[in-house]
């Protein structure tokens, strides 16, 4: 499974603004392009979205590459101080399940 986060710094005083935004969901059936998870986080002065999925870039590639969809993130603009930015996975730990340290399914 791979990941990937999109990271955008607020403009000043739009905290308010983002938590609408996120509030109306995405403007995309996760489910629909592909995506196994879909999660938004939100500080005092950025919003981060995390997608994850087998071959994730590309999933994310064709919804910004979607016109009708990319249409949509337009809302996010005015929001924004500056480009959203791309982050990379470099390092993740998840306990193993419980299944799989038990030798069960063997």
């Amino acid at each position: 499974m791979n990941r990937v986060m999109i990271v955008a710094r607020l403009a000043r005083g739009r905290n308010a603004d983002a938590e609408r935004l996120i509030a109306n969901g995405p403007p995309f059936d996760p489910q629909a392009v592909g995506l196994h998870s879909h999660s938004v986080f939100l500080t005092a002065t950025e919003v981060i979205f995390l997608f994850e999925a087998p071959e994730v870039e590309w999933i994310v590639d064709d919804l910004v590459n979607d016109p009708v969809i990319s249409a949509a993130f337009s809302a996010w603009q005015p929001l924004l101080d500056g480009p959203p930015r791309l982050a990379h996975e470099r390092h993740a730990w998840q306990r193993p399940s419980l299944d799989a340290a038990s030798g069960a399914g063997v």
